[in-house]
């Protein structure tokens, strides 16, 4: 049985995580892992403005800490809840250390890792991609699903290929991991910067590939600077589309799907992002 671990802030819990983690279970019979961030340096609450403006004792700051700790475990409640009604296999890590360290070390034990794009562990506002996020992605051990702060059904995935080591293997890892989603309606996409767009790197390897995961997949060829024109054609994508790429690369980094791909989409687009790296 794969395993699932979806990442949550317990002071900011996100319903999306919880409804695309759920659905993805309750699909492919993975074992679902609940983790609850819980920095020991975040709180809903500023330690300053406490201790400075208000002149805080120590029994006032633990009514504050009290808070927190009943929020927390009211969102962990909730996704245990969740999981029981729907009559998920499931378990449940909260530890009190420094988050992003954790969720990387958990990462190694898990074969996806389930995310908002949203998520900063942080009570200040961040434009998208966070840094948390962003970190997130250049260090996991294991794909990752970022998912848009509303929940849609899944109906059909867009896998971006061009032709780079990434690129197929965020493909292959996919097929892998949900191969139940190969039964949807599939599309591949790639970039050709010259207006000959008859092939694309390593042709008829990929459709060798494609025919043995793939069989149905609509193949599409789009010409242009690939930062423009990917987030173009993504915007108009029916909603409950999945894009599967191949981003965050250590070492070799792919000729368009830089560091820079994935975060693009992530302003630019609603979709949930799987994102692999080799």
């Amino acid at each position: 049985m794969k395993k699932i671990i979806a990442a949550f802030d317990g002071l900011k819990y996100s319903t999306s995580t919880r409804d695309h983690a759920l659905a993805l279970a309750k699909q492919t019979g993975i074992h679902l892992c609940g983790y609850f961030m819980d920095d020991p340096v975040y709180n809903s609450f500023s330690l300053y403005d406490v201790v400075v403006n208000q002149q805080a004792d120590e029994q006032l700051l633990d009514t504050y800490r009290q808070a927190d700790d009943q929020l927390r475990h009211a969102s962990a409640l909730n996704f245990e809840t969740n999981c029981i009604q729907q009559n998920l296999a499931y378990t449940i890590h909260a530890d009190k250390n420094i988050a992003h360290q954790q969720i990387i070390h958990e990462s190694i034990y898990g074969d996806l890792l389930l995310i908002c794009k949203t998520e900063s562990l942080s009570r200040y506002p961040e434009k998208t991609p966070t840094r948390f996020v962003r970190e997130l992605l250049e260090n996991t051990c294991c794909p990752v699903l970022l998912v848009p702060e509303k929940y849609t059904p899944v109906q059909k995935i867009v896998l971006l290929y061009d032709g780079a080591p990434a690129s197929v293997f965020a493909i292959k890892m996919f097929s892998y991991i949900l191969p139940e989603y190969m039964l949807l309606e599939t599309e591949i996409i790639s970039v050709s910067g010259t207006d000959n767009m008859e092939h694309t790197p390593d042709d008829k390897l990929m459709r060798e590939f494609l025919t043995q995961h793939y069989p149905t997949a609509k193949r599409t060829i789009l010409s242009g600077n690939p930062e423009v024109v990917i987030p173009q054609h993504m915007k108009h994508q029916p909603p409950g589309t999945m894009a599967v790429l191949g981003s965050y690369s250590r070492g070799n980094v792919s000729r368009w799907f830089r560091q820079s791909m994935a975060d693009v989409l992530m302003k630019e687009s609603d979709l949930p992002l799987f994102v692999a790296h080799g």
